[in-house]
Formats: C-alpha cells, sequence, structure tokens
C-alpha cells in the first residue's frame, strides 16, 4: 500500500483535493486565498539549479513577502510550487512523505522515474480542487550521474501529465512568460554553479519586472530569492550571502542599463 492509498483509506481529510473547495464549505465573504509565484530551473556543468521569488498574493494584495517555495526533497531532487499555497504546499509534504517511507519500507531509495510517477499522482488528487480554482503545480528537477542526460527538469498540468523539459530551462507561475523569455536568451549548457545562480537571480527580476505577483529582492528586508543545486555531491540550498551577492551585481548591471 502506498503513502496515498493509506491516507486515502484511513485520513482522507488530509488529501490535498480534502481542502475546502464545496461553495457550501466557504467563507461567503471572501475566499481569496494566497498563490505564489514564480519559480524556475535550469541546468548547468554538473547539475539542476531550482529557484523561487518570495511573494504570495491575495488578489491584489501581497499576502507574504518571504514565503518559500522551493524545498530540497533528498539528496537527489528539489521540487519547487505555484498556485494555491495551501494545497501546493501539502502535495509537497505529502510526496516528501511518500519518498521517505518509501526508502524506509523497500531498503533502496525510489528510482527518479518512480518520483516522477508518485508526485504525478499526488497532483491528480488535487485535481478536484484545481476544477473549483485552487490550482497547485509543481516544478520538479532531479540529477543522476549515471544518466546520460544527467539534469532533469519536470513539469505537469492539473491533471497530472508529466512533460519533461528538454532545453535546459523551465518555469511556472504567473510570471514564468518572462523568467523563460529571459532564460531562452541567457542560459547556456555549460554554464558553471555561479553563472547559473546569476542566471535565476536574472530571470526572477525579469519576471517580477512584468508580473505583480512575482516578488523582486528586497534589500531592506534581506529577502532574496530561494535557490537549491542538485549535484552528484547531493541537493543543498545555495546560502543566503551567495544569492545576495549575485543579486547586487545585477542590480549593479541594470542601473548601468535600466530598459533590459
Amino acid at each position: 500500500m502506498s503513502f496515498l492509498d493509506h491516507l486515502r483509506a484511513h485520513a482522507p481529510e488530509a488529501l490535498p483535493a480534502a481542502l475546502p473547495r464545496d461553495p457550501a464549505q466557504r467563507v461567503r465573504t471572501d475566499l481569496r486565498t494566497p498563490h505564489g509565484t514564480t519559480i524556475v530551473a535550469l541546468t548547468f556543468d554538473g547539475g539542476v539549479l531550482l529557484a523561487g521569488d518570495r511573494r504570495a498574493t491575495q488578489g491584489n494584495v501581497i499576502a507574504q513577502k518571504d514565503l518559500v517555495k522551493v524545498v530540497v526533497l533528498d539528496a537527489t531532487s528539489a521540487a519547487g510550487f505555484a498556485g494555491s499555497v495551501g494545497h501546493a504546499l501539502r502535495m509537497l509534504e505529502l510526496f516528501a512523505a511518500e519518498v521517505e517511507q518509501y526508502e524506509k519500507i523497500e531498503g533502496a531509495p525510489i528510482s527518479q522515474d518512480g518520483k516522477i510517477r508518485r508526485l504525478s499522482a499526488v497532483v491528480r488528487e488535487n485535481l478536484p480542487a484545481a476544477m473549483e480554482g485552487f490550482v497547485a503545480l509543481p516544478l520538479y528537477v532531479d540529477y543522476d550521474p549515471a544518466d546520460p542526460d544527467p539534469g532533469r527538469i519536470v513539469t505537469f498540468d492539473a491533471s497530472g501529465s508529466i512533460a519533461r523539459d528538454r532545453s535546459g530551462y523551465a518555469s511556472i507561475g504567473s510570471g514564468s512568460w518572462f523568467a523563460e523569455a529571459a532564460l531562452k536568451k541567457r542560459h547556456s549548457p555549460g554554464v558553471d554553479r555561479d553563472g547559473a545562480v546569476s542566471l535565476a537571480v536574472n530571470a526572477l527580476w525579469d519576471a517580477a519586472d512584468d508580473d505583480t505577483a512575482t516578488g523582486g529582492p528586497d534589500l531592506t528586508r534581506s529577502i532574496f530569492p530561494n535557490v537549491i543545486t542538485v549535484t552528484a555531491e547531493g541537493a543543498a540550498e545555495v546560502p543566503e550571502s551567495e544569492v545576495r551577492a549575485a543579486t547586487e551585481r545585477m542590480l549593479a548591471e541594470r542601473a548601468e542599463r535600466p530598459g533590459g
């Protein structure tokens, strides 16, 4: 029995789809819930990077300025989300529990393909809520040095359909159009780790510049994008000091060319 099957049998209220969506369950005055964007992923020489801005919006209001949208799942993978915050966080919590449970029961890590299939199932569980407007979508990355194409970026639609990105970069969320346009111009498969961090910071800045739901860096409050790298050495969050330095370099460059 999978973890999702166990929840379905013993605690169905813990599934993402069990979060309120029935009109009879809604607060009649206002049902606007926090939504998060924007997430970017890109490959670099020796790994794959995942980064997210920090803003959550609730209608025309900034609901949270320091939301964490990207997380390490295990030593070889990470995921981020865009969309309904409550549903998305539940998805990633359930998925991380699935990954941990499998390793404990089987005595070996779940395969990368297995993780992707399980995450697809978690997304599919949320389909009824997505049809009511509570769409929550993950962006998944993993790295397997034994694979001829080691850095993998995977996106999903609300029904759980899986799409592997082959361009070396991807983005989800309302600012994704602008972030992907930036990556299309700047991304190179041979870029090093520092260059990849710089690319992510620039792409998120371009998204924030044109999308009000995407938050730019806030030097006053020391709020910067969360950045995770996955390499042969494992998955780890890039220290804030490095992201700050990359952001300050980017802002200095933009000051010389404010238009782009």
